[in-house]
């Protein structure tokens, strides 16, 4: 009889997974072609970009030089602030722009020491800001992104347009992650998927719903709306730094989240254990550090993960024939995100065994953080912080 129960309640959470989230498994909340250029009174809007670096020499070159590159019309600067870092990040970002020969509009700046309160990201982020914002003439927006990630030439055109027409706050691309080694295959695409689970993106972009999220490799933010929400201090400590700006700025107006292949981090995971610390960093804050959310987690994707496949391996009749349904339909759901990394459809067979090794990962987080080791990156160690 719990046999039945358990098939039956992974059925139906594939059944509104499919049919009432959003249709989030399909993956087609994307950038698109360019949009039109608009009539010849437009005035382009002055953007600055920030990026934060903290030992990233092996990648802040080909970064800095893809911002610089841009085919933008307006007036456009870029601002690195080196957070600290031990290895050759500024005189790569530095190089590049000589190479660019664009040495004119950027500048670095040193973080000054972190502060108690502060994850080091968004102290980076809100000291280039803060530099940006100081100018004469500051900028319409702002362009966040981190120093992996590679732009296309015509990012900008397209992040400004589309704010522009739709009079969004926040504009944010959703960079398309290196997916070569066999750990990035077994992880990213999943990643991706999970992610768009949470937070369905064509829910994100309708005002009219609460739901919220950006990715913080590419945010086009309007200025004055960021100010207007009290800037990065409001939301200092947080670890989810691009959600919990996207639930700040949600308040002010419309935002907007797709996939493209624009916007590409070019940061390689060569081994599932490479990809760990990412995850282990964050998921537990993604819970609201809550063991009660942690628990009801766990319950969750253990029925409609894992309990498919056991049932078909180990149950018979009924249970099995619910298991192999369910199984089926998290195999399909998951193949839109799969075609979008070009990887096997085959993998959609292991999303259960892939989601087991999140769930792992999952609980090792809120381990950590309860042992008051949580949200450590690049040799830094966060203090737990309740979700605002």
């Amino acid at each position: 009889m719990m046999a039945l129960i358990i098939g039956s309640l992974a059925c139906v959470t594939w059944v509104y997974l499919l049919a009432a989230r959003g249709g989030f498994w399909r993956a087609t909340v994307r950038d698109g072609a360019a949009a039109t250029i608009p009539s010849a009174g437009f005035g382009w809007p002055r953007v600055v970009a920030v990026v934060p670096a903290r030992d990233e020499a092996d990648v802040v070159g080909g970064s800095i030089g893809s911002l610089l590159r841009q085919d933008y019309r307006g007036e456009f600067s870029v601002i690195v602030v080196d957070d600290h870092s031990i290895d050759d990040t500024v005189a790569m970002a530095q190089n590049a722009a000589v190479a660019a020969e664009a040495s004119g509009r950027m500048i670095v700046l040193a973080a000054p020491s972190l502060p108690d309160g502060w994850t080091g990201k968004l102290w980076a982020l809100h000291h280039g800001v803060t530099h940006a914002l100081s100018s004469t003439k500051p900028p319409d927006y702002v362009l966040l992104t981190d120093a992996d990630i590679h732009h296309a030439v015509d990012t900008l055109t397209e992040l400004v347009l589309r704010a522009a027409r739709d009079h969004t706050v926040l504009t944010s691309l959703m960079a398309r992650l290196r997916c070569k080694s066999a750990g990035e295959r077994a992880m990213i695409p999943a990643f991706i998927f999970f992610f768009q689970m949470l937070y369905p993106f064509a829910w994100v972009n309708r005002p009219e719903r609460a739901t919220a999220a950006a990715a913080g490799g590419c945010m086009l933010v309007h200025r004055q709306s960021l100010q207007a929400a009290g800037g990065l201090a409001a939301i200092r400590g947080e670890l989810i730094d691009d959600c919990a700006l996207a639930r700040l700025l949600k308040r002010r107006g419309p935002i907007w989240l797709g996939l493209t292949e624009r916007v590409q981090s070019v940061r390689a995971y060569p081994s599932v254990a490479a990809i760990r610390p990412m995850i282990v960093r964050s998921a537990y804050a993604q819970l609201g550090f809550s063991a009660w959310w942690l628990a009801l987690t766990a319950l969750a994707m253990a029925v409609a993960y894992l309990a498919p496949p056991v049932l078909v391996l180990s149950g018979g009749g009924a249970p099995r024939l619910l298991g192999a349904l369910a199984w089926v339909q998290m195999a399909v759901a998951f193949q839109p995100t799969l075609q979008f990394y070009r990887v096997s459809p085959w993998w959609g067979l292991a999303l259960p065994a892939i989601a087991g090794v999140y769930l792992l990962l999952t609980l090792e987080s809120a381990y950590r953080h309860m042992r008051g080791s949580g949200g450590e990156w690049k040799g830094r160690i966060h203090w737990r912080t309740s979700r605002r």
